[in-house]
């Protein structure tokens, strides 16, 4: 079975083409192949896939078997795929997803993709679309105690759950301990991407993530995109601003006039290859 390896900001994928491969156990090959000692490595299996709706369909599984509704960096991988590969020839592609269909702008370089914009649609602010125990109305800055600690957080569904806390120092946080805690926290039901951010101005931003059955990744598009949210509803930021990740660098608008998310990174193959091992 055919493999390519991609990576956006970091945030690294190892996609199939299924409008030529068949996948018949997701779950199980996630595991497999995401393994960086024993597969090819990567934060996920993302299955690029015919549309009734779209010019493809994005499914995506993290190391850990479960199913993500959406992945802000893997939807720019996946439309470059799309477009290099010739499975369609356009500079706009909408994309299916398990959070609905996703239009993206892309950035042609030498007739390759080079970056992509994607509109990620409106934030779900709303406690219960989260979804977070509680009484009803939004989670902005509202304390969260993890391991006898007090963060004050701020939640946002970007297509998938997100738990934004701005911390002082996010470089010398201890996200192995706290991460794991927020993403399994009591008040999550279906758990939670965890986001950590340190403020550096009102429009520059830096952020570390815990990914919801994946752990700490380089990146995290959706996690970007709702960091920008909870900074503006905090007042902490401006609507645009630039996030910098350890895998590098988001720009994220949140439009005051139709209140739509657009993420702009960058998309890159790395290599292909042949998986020999089992499913």
């Amino acid at each position: 079975m055919k493999f390519t390896k991609m990576e956006g900001a970091g945030n690294d994928y190892v996609y199939i083409d299924c409008f030529r491969e068949k996948v018949r156990n997701p779950e199980k090959l996630a595991g497999r192949i995401s393994d960086r000692h024993f597969g090819v490595g990567g934060d996920g299996l993302i299955l690029i896939q015919p549309s009734s709706k779209a010019d493809a369909r994005m499914v995506m599984f993290n190391p850990d078997g479960s199913r993500s509704e959406m992945c802000g960096n893997g939807i720019r991988c996946v439309a470059k795929y799309v477009y290099d590969h010739g499975i369609a020839k356009k500079k706009t592609l909408d994309i299916e997803t398990d959070a609905g269909v996703k239009r993206l702008k892309l950035f042609i370089a030498k007739g390759v993709v080079d970056r992509v914009r994607v509109d990620m649609g409106e934030p779900q602010l709303d406690r219960a679309k989260i979804p977070m125990k509680g009484p009803p109305g939004r989670v902005v800055n509202e304390q969260l105690t993890v391991l006898g600690r007090a963060f004050n957080v701020t939640a946002v569904n970007m297509g998938n759950p997100h738990c934004v806390a701005f911390i002082d120092d996010v470089d010398g946080f201890d996200l192995a301990k706290y991460g794991p805690a927020v993403e399994r926290h009591p008040s999550f039901p279906r758990r939670t991407n965890a986001e950590f951010v340190e403020v550096t101005d009102r429009r520059h931003l830096k952020m570390r993530v815990w990914e919801r059955g994946t752990g700490e990744t380089l990146a995290c598009g959706s996690g970007a995109c709702a960091v920008c949210v909870a900074a503006s509803l905090n007042g902490l930021a401006e609507r645009k601003v630039s996030v910098r990740l350890p895998g590098g660098v988001l720009v994220i608008e949140w439009r005051a006039s139709d209140h739509r998310v657009l993420k702009t990174g960058p998309a890159r193959e790395v290599f292909e290859g042949e998986w020999i091992g089992r499913e």
